[in-house]
């Protein structure tokens, strides 16, 4: 399936009020309605619509995990609306390109919809518009969750239309639960290949109605419905992957991958610096200039874990080492290229907090007297962090393949759904519908794989599912709608992030600035005057 991002004739630009449309680069004299009633052409814009994932979640990770308890800028300055929230507005850096991005999918989305009811009948057609019902539905389930209620457009577009209607969220939800419940009787149940699968829909309808049950409008069985899609998405497989392999670089079609955005090198090799994706660039100091090409990988300085991040890891957790690189060599991607790490010279070392104290510094200092010792608390971002290596490196998605330099240069997957995800949506979920002993069960699921002691019912509430999910998933992109969904967003960012006191959150008339603001671009292009700004930035 790693082929599966190849296009045909793609997009022109679709604005951000869905008011532009596809139009098709014609090298062949066929027209897109010949070709797309093709079981050739069709399949092509099947494939379209997976590409779109990379558009979504291939660029700058700052709405998916700025702002939050777990990361904050290092020497390089975030958005700051997205990291502060003091300076959002409609028109702050980084707002507009989620909102474009999903609306682009979900026009293809629509335009494939529309030729899947006149193209060649095949006996996968009804499987590749159940696929595509499950991409359309994720699109606005990011929208609903950033931007709260926006437009459904559920038609395709073929001429350009200028104004558009809000609809509300409630509206937005029950459409995308409509959907992946269609989704869910047509696409295929086997082994996950890259494309959407069963289990798939289940784990997203489990997160709908999850994050839809926290909303004053969300249906009374929300939580115990989002368990038993869970609990069907596990189907019953453990975690028996050990952490760090979960992550080793090649591995991204492993077992407990549910659902994931497909790159390769192939598929980036005519444009690498622009046709893969940043998600390797983040969650690290800096490690040195163009000179340590091939030997270090390039980071931007942002969206660095904070101590609070670091605090959650209790010795003995495999999480530890497999999500930080603790150890750093001579040469950064030695840790992968070298089997005997015996043999190698250590250049920084981070400690733990379980060997924290002066002694512990000494002891390590007089073993490795070429090292840097950087001790537990001083490795996380603040306004002093200038250096390079200041802050410890996230390694879960280091692509040793990847060319030196800022850009979409890593070709490794995105992991958007994996089965240690699907195990503490359950237990959030059985927390929720009034049975946290169920809950518990799931949630020890994912600790006994890490190497930890089991949670018990006396400390099981939301915080420590959340805190759990910080140590499970660093770095994925679920952070900042785990906050907003739990209603912990300015508890929890305010108390952790050094850059973020509560007052921030505060805007118009005020109104929390919980919601992100409908870019003010869209507004503008909208010939429909009456379309409504959320309260905040009215």
């Amino acid at each position: 399936m790693k082929n599966i991002i190849s296009i045909l004739g793609l997009l022109t630009m679709i604005l951000t009020s869905c008011s532009d449309f596809l139009e098709e680069e014609n090298k062949s004299s066929v027209t897109a309605e010949d070709f797309y009633i093709t079981a050739e052409g069709f399949e092509s814009l099947v494939n379209a619509n997976y590409s779109q994932l990379r558009e979504i979640y291939g660029g700058e990770a700052y709405i998916f995990c700025s702002g939050t308890d777990l990361y904050a800028e290092g020497r390089n300055a975030e958005p700051p609306g997205l990291s502060q929230y003091t300076q959002l507005t409609a028109s702050s850096e980084g707002i507009a390109e989620l909102y474009n991005s999903c609306y682009e999918a979900i026009q293809v989305a629509n335009m494939a919809l529309h030729y899947g009811e006149l193209t060649e009948k095949t006996s996968t057609l009804d499987q590749r518009l159940a696929e595509i019902r499950y991409l359309r539905a994720n699109a606005y389930f990011l929208l609903v969750q950033t931007y709260g209620g926006v437009s459904l457009v559920t038609e395709y577009i073929s001429n350009p239309k200028l104004a558009f209607d809000r609809s509300s969220a409630e509206e937005v939800y029950d459409f995308i639960i409509s959907e992946l419940e269609e989704a869910l009787k047509g696409v295929g149940a086997g082994t996950y290949d890259g494309r959407v699968t069963k289990r798939a829909v289940e784990h997203l309808l489990a997160k709908v109605h999850l994050t839809r049950g926290y909303e004053p409008f969300g249906a009374s069985n929300d939580f115990s419905a989002a368990a038993t899609y869970a609990d069907n998405a596990i189907a019953g497989q453990g975690l028996t992957i050990p952490f760090l392999e979960l992550w080793v670089p090649g591995n991204e079609m492993n077992s407990e991958v549910i659902f994931s955005v497909q790159f390769d090198q192939a598929s980036i090799s005519a444009d690498p610096y622009n046709l893969g994706n940043m998600q390797a660039g983040y969650f690290s100091s800096y490690q040195g200039g163009s000179e340590s090409a091939g030997d270090a990988p390039y980071r931007t300085y942002t969206l660095c874990p904070t101590q609070f991040a670091i605090s959650l890891f209790d010795e003995g957790d495999e999480r530890w080492e497999g999500t930080f690189m603790t150890t750093v060599y001579e040469r950064y991607y030695d840790f992968y290229d070298v089997e005997d790490h015996g043999s190698l010279t250590v250049t920084e070392y981070y400690g733990p907090k379980w060997a924290s104290t002066l002694e512990d510094q000494a002891a390590y200092e007089a073993a490795h007297p070429e090292a840097t010792f950087h001790p537990y608390g001083i490795y996380v971002p603040s306004v002093s962090r200038n250096f390079d290596y200041e802050t410890i490196p996230v390694r879960k998605f280091d692509d040793p393949n990847a060319l030196f330099g800022e850009g979409r240069v890593s070709s490794r997957d995105i992991i958007l759904s994996r089965l240690a995800d699907t195990y503490l949506i359950a237990a959030e979920a059985y927390l929720q519908s009034g049975d946290p002993a169920t809950g518990l069960l799931r949630l020890n699921e994912v600790r006994n794989r890490a190497g930890v002691a089991e949670a018990t019912l006396a400390e099981f509430d939301i915080d420590y599912i959340l805190d759990e999910r910080g140590r499970e998933l660093l770095g994925e992109y679920h952070r900042w709608f785990d906050l907003k969904r739990t209603g912990k967003l300015v508890e929890r960012a305010s108390a952790h992030h050094y850059l973020i006191e509560e007052s921030n959150f505060v805007g118009a008339n005020g109104e929390m600035k919980i919601l992100r603001p409908i870019p003010q671009e869209a507004l503008d292009l909208n010939q429909n005057r009456d379309f409504p700004q959320n309260p905040a930035y009215q």
